[in-house]
């Protein structure tokens, strides 16, 4: 697998495409099915460097407190939660498009990187990580005598 195909995020849309909502239709947006997916909540540029991979995923609204991004058997998961604060409003929304809940994404990163060599930093809705590519080391050559008859 090369290091390019791994960080295509893993996606389940099998049914997103399928899924929108009535009062689009009835408000006059037409929106997109693709709206309703959690990657459009994260939205994700992927650039290789000489030295590894720059993500630079999109959070607005999401708090640094929030977010979070653990590495395990090889999966890099970045997950984000908000929360509304509610207050007692009189009367019933038409229509709520701001975003309260959680959402993640999985990126596959190889199974040879590891928690310290991956560096993010988080501004202004912004999440900047940097991962590393791990150059393999080369076995070095044993020499094996032959034995002659």
């Amino acid at each position: 697998m090369t290091m390019m195909s791994m960080l295509v995020p893993r996606s389940n849309r099998i049914f997103n495409d399928l899924m929108t909502d009535p009062f689009d239709n009835f408000f006059g947006t037409m929106a997109a099915p693709s709206v309703k997916t959690t990657p459009n909540l994260m939205r994700t540029d992927i650039r290789e460097t000489e030295t590894g991979f720059e993500l630079t995923i999109d959070l607005p609204g999401f708090d640094k407190e929030g977010v979070q991004a653990e590495l395990k058997d090889g999966y890099l998961t970045v997950t984000a939660e908000t929360k509304q604060e509610t207050e007692d409003k009189k009367g019933t929304y038409v229509r709520q498009e701001r975003f309260s809940g959680k959402c993640s994404r999985t990126f596959y990163v190889g199974d040879d990187i590891e928690e310290g060599d991956i560096k993010a930093k988080f501004d202004n809705g912004t999440l900047q990580i940097d991962v590393p590519k791990k150059v393999a080391k080369p076995e070095p050559e044993t020499s094996r005598s032959i034995s002659i008859d």
